[in-house]
């Protein structure tokens, strides 16, 4: 299979998949998700694939949505200062997020195979909301985590049980309601991630644990899925997916009254770059 925004190898039972949009720090968006997709697939239905490695090119795993797409992606036009501009429709958002948040969640929670996340740089909003769906999360030292797409005025809608379950209730409300990042160490002692390496290590040792763990039966890792499966579906996981898409939808339909940050406002005036790292209090509060 050709893929265009993704990298796919495949080898000695192991498949890397990479995402290769190192310019924009490998940020979601619907090519690279839907190629994703198309991969995951593909070892579901290859029985010489035991386990994967998704990673990324350049110096981050991925930087969470593509913010130059945000609003965007429904179909929304930006309005100029002074215009008004029509709402997606409900049916519309509710389309793409289901697409985002529940069925791509809910292909790398399921997906027969080990799957390893192999972080480095950073892993952030939905990037993080995505990875944290893979049986194992190594990362390097440099790697910082948080829910920052939080700050486009979420204010806590992002949490899951899979986020409360890997890093307890207290440090999952603080990360998703502030949206603050955590470096790799306070990830690693809150359970958020399984392993911290030098970022000179961590493809060795992830090459490792893939090596040591292809070691398995493929039918005891296709026992051990299907009862991971089964336990989600006991602890609510799986239908916490169902929430965390819904919320979303809603989440996109807010109205700011004018002394509220506003992202789309601040996108418009300031660009994307300072909209989402700029010098406006609101971070700076959420921070400390």
């Amino acid at each position: 299979m050709n893929f265009e925004h993704i990298l796919y190898e495949k080898k000695d039972y192991i498949a890397r998949v990479t995402l290769n949009h190192p310019d924009r720090l490998n940020a979601l968006c619907p090519d690279i998700s839907n190629e994703l997709s198309k991969a995951i697939a593909e070892v579901n239905h290859d029985d010489e694939v035991k386990v994967v490695i998704f990673k990324a090119a350049g110096r981050a795993f991925c930087a969470g949505a593509d913010l130059t797409q945000v609003g965007f992606v429904y179909g929304w036009k930006e309005p100029k200062p002074g215009e008004k501009s029509r709402k997606p429709s409900i049916r519309a958002r509710l389309h793409f997020d289901k697409l985002t948040f529940f069925d791509q969640c809910q292909e790398l929670l399921l997906c027969q195979k080990i799957t390893i996340a192999q972080a480095h740089g950073y892993l952030l909003g939905a990037g993080l909301n995505l990875f944290m769906n893979c049986d194992l999360i190594i990362a390097s030292e440099d790697c910082k985590f948080g829910h920052v797409e939080e700050r486009l005025g979420l204010a806590g809608a992002t949490i899951t049980p899979m986020m409360i379950l890997r890093c307890g209730f207290t440090k999952a409300m603080e990360l998703c309601i502030t949206g603050k990042m955590i470096d790799a160490k306070e990830a690693l002692e809150a359970g958020l991630v399984n392993r911290v390496y030098p970022p000179d290590k961590l493809q060795e040792e992830v090459n490792d644990l893939a090596k040591g763990l292809a070691k398995y039966p493929k039918d005891g890792i296709a026992l051990g899925k299907v009862s991971r499966h089964l336990v989600y579906d006991m602890m609510g996981i799986t239908k916490g997916l169902t929430h965390s898409y819904v919320m979303h939808t809603l989440q996109t339909n807010i109205t700011f009254e004018p002394d509220e940050f506003n992202f789309f406002k601040e996108r418009r005036d300031q660009g994307v770059k300072d909209a989402a790292h700029g010098k406006h209090d609101f971070y700076k509060e959420l921070d400390k």
